[in-house]
């Protein structure tokens, strides 16, 4: 089991090393948990928030995986591998959009409130 949890740790670095848009995502992230704190959402919120940051992680992570095995199973461009590739990046641009939504909805009447109180 110790084994297992090594293996995923080695995953996730490789990710945040050679993934610009996992990077992008862990940013987004760590910029979603500041706000949270800074507008004092609550537990159910929070629990939204977790939920989408680690969907759209985890959901990056396996697009990143499938191209990976994309490229080894066929170096060469082919239609079929194409589709595979893109019908993953577009399950990542699904659950981003959500957890944008998601996060809309938490975060912007909070902000327009602290805006409207200057």
């Amino acid at each position: 089991m110790l084994k297992s949890f090594g293996y995923a740790v080695s995953g996730l670095i490789a990710v945040v090393k050679s993934e610009q848009n996992f990077r992008v995502h862990l940013v987004s992230a760590v910029l979603a948990i500041a706000l949270g704190f800074g507008l004092g959402i609550s537990g159910a919120e929070w629990g939204l928030i977790i939920a989408c940051i680690a969907a759209v992680m985890g959901a990056e992570t396996m697009n990143t995986a499938i191209e990976k095995l994309c490229d080894v199973v066929s170096p060469q461009y082919h239609d079929k591998i194409k589709t595979v590739k893109d019908l993953a990046a577009a399950a990542v641009l699904i659950v981003s959009i959500g957890a944008l939504i998601t996060g809309g909805i938490i975060f912007i009447p909070r902000i327009i409130h602290q805006l409207s109180a200057f």
